[in-house]
């Protein structure tokens, strides 16, 4: 009917844009072509998650599209070449880093966490939480952290002109006063990468901990740590309360694991 083909010419995917969301027998039949062959494209997300359209990992047992965001596979890290993944791949280094920051229910515990240990890290912090909690942003400067720009209300630049994206980043620059940016969930488009990659360092990531994820444990996040750190890995915590759960299980304990496989830790700088 009329109404429904209006809808459809309207529809705006945040992954695929161009595209509707699949039928359910178009997903079947996605489903079954990526189990015997490398993903040529990401499918359209409809009623159902994204990482429900991924098969499960033969090996393991563990859904492909999980793994996909734990580590950033190569043609991603393709796509913006100039932003930062990893960093010196030769060095027994790791960078923690921890996003949406600062709150005053996590941060404090975080730093707490990180003196005891002695590790310095990297806070890319939204603006709208340095605007609220001014002494605890100027706390994390204090005990020797580096922090970055994480835009002013954890805005994803895939579902936003780059106008209003460009703009919503200066703002939080004048609370921040940074030249290290990290992008939400790691979504540019590239007309706002190259605007932005003249002005700060983009710093990506390796690792991606979940520790967001309410389908993981504390234990699960910790094992994502173990299995996928490296020489140079960039590693993503979050100091949220969404977060706080997890992150408080496996913050130490990664921690303590990396030291005893002889990491160094240290925090990121332009």
């Amino acid at each position: 009917n009329q109404a429904a083909r209006r809808a459809k010419r309207h529809y705006r995917c945040p992954v695929t844009p161009f595209y509707p969301p699949p039928t359910e027998t178009q997903r079947t039949q996605r489903q079954l072509k990526y189990q015997t062959k490398f993903i040529k494209k990401i499918p359209s997300v409809s009623s159902v998650s994204l990482w429900e359209t991924f098969p499960l990992c033969k090996l393991c047992g563990r859904n492909n599209y999980d793994m996909l965001v734990e580590r950033p596979p190569l043609f991603y890290r393709m796509l913006f070449p100039e932003t930062l993944w990893r960093i010196h791949k030769r060095e027994h280094t790791v960078y923690l880093t921890f996003d949406d920051g600062p709150v005053p229910e996590v941060t404090p515990w975080v730093l707490d966490t990180l003196d005891r240990y002695g590790v310095k890290a990297t806070f890319f912090c939204v603006g709208d939480n340095v605007k609220r909690n001014p002494e605890l942003f100027e706390e994390v400067k204090r005990r020797g952290h580096s922090v970055g720009n994480h835009t002013m209300n954890h805005m994803q630049g895939a579902k936003v002109p780059t106008r209003t994206y460009l703009r919503n980043v200066a703002m939080a620059h004048e609370l921040i006063q940074s030249p290290l940016f990290r992008p939400p969930h790691g979504l540019l488009r590239w007309a706002q990468s190259k605007v932005l990659r003249s002005r700060y360092t983009i710093i990506m990531y390796d690792l991606v901990s979940r520790d967001y994820s309410k389908k993981l444990t504390g234990e699960q996040v910790f094992e994502n740590v173990k299995r996928f750190a490296r020489n140079g890995s960039i590693i993503v915590f979050h100091d949220s309360i969404k977060a706080q759960r997890n992150m408080q299980y496996a913050l130490p304990r990664a921690i303590e694991w990396l030291k005893k496989q002889g990491y160094n830790f240290d925090s990121i700088h332009p």
